[in-house]
């Protein structure tokens, strides 16, 4: 069974994607018109998640800042390949990305998926959409700072992680959800860059536990698949 090919969550999801890119436009268009580099935007963002992180991404709040077809397609793909029953997501956004998660672990049976949103607005509007795919019995939304959203815990161990939320917050999320990732379990994070929060460093250092390199697509996005190997 594939349902992100047909049916009800793919036609889900093409809905959202074509929503995606109207919302968004306005911003990429706002980049290219600034001109700026893309080692200077990331410092801009990092800049500005330490000076307000919750204003920052508040100011985002109609923005879906979502994952392309061709990475949510990845994600799912993931997701089978290592018989995930429990994800844990950070940077639900409008729920592109859960969906591709959950679908994933509903075609192989059940399990959860558990996602978080610094926005309260997004996490109302990811549920409906979660819901509108049919997969709201496999997903659970927390709204709030992930460094105390997920401190609660997950109730389990961890198979799979998606970053994909504040850049400068991907080591401190990472090092909270540590003691619950079990060997093999695989982490993606997508705008992993360098200039933010150490992570790079820290996931690619074997002494950690880890294995990991960026993804061959998407350059210039800070795609990074990483393993835990111990």
């Amino acid at each position: 069974m594939n349902s992100i090919s047909n049916g009800q969550v793919a036609e889900v999801l093409e809905r959202l994607h074509q929503e995606a890119e109207a919302a968004d436009a306005p911003l990429a268009a706002i980049a290219v018109s600034e001109a700026a580099t893309r080692e200077e935007m990331i410092t801009q963002v990092v800049k500005d998640e330490a000076d307000d992180l919750k204003g920052t991404y508040h100011g985002f709040a109609e923005n879906f800042l979502n994952v392309s077809p061709e990475l949510g397609r990845f994600l799912y793909m993931c997701a089978r390949a290592c018989k995930a029953k429990r994800i844990v997501e950070f940077g639900s956004s409008m729920g592109i990305s859960t969906i591709y998660l959950a679908a994933a672990l509903r075609d192989m049976g059940g399990g959860r998926v558990i996602g978080t949103d610094l926005v309260p607005s997004k996490v109302e509007r990811a549920r409906a959409n979660v819901a509108a795919a049919g997969l709201s019995e496999i997903v659970e939304l927390r709204v709030g700072d992930a460094r105390e959203t997920l401190k609660s815990g997950v109730a389990g161990d961890i198979d799979m992680v998606l970053l994909d939320g504040a850049f400068t917050l991907y080591l401190d999320v990472l090092r909270l959800l540590e003691p619950h990732l079990r060997p093999g379990a695989i982490i993606i994070g997508e705008n992993a860059f360098e200039q933010a929060s150490g992570y790079i460093d820290y996931v690619r250092n074997p002494q950690n536990g880890y294995l990991s390199q960026s993804l061959p697509f998407e350059a210039g996005r800070g795609n990074e698949l990483t393993i835990k190997t111990s």
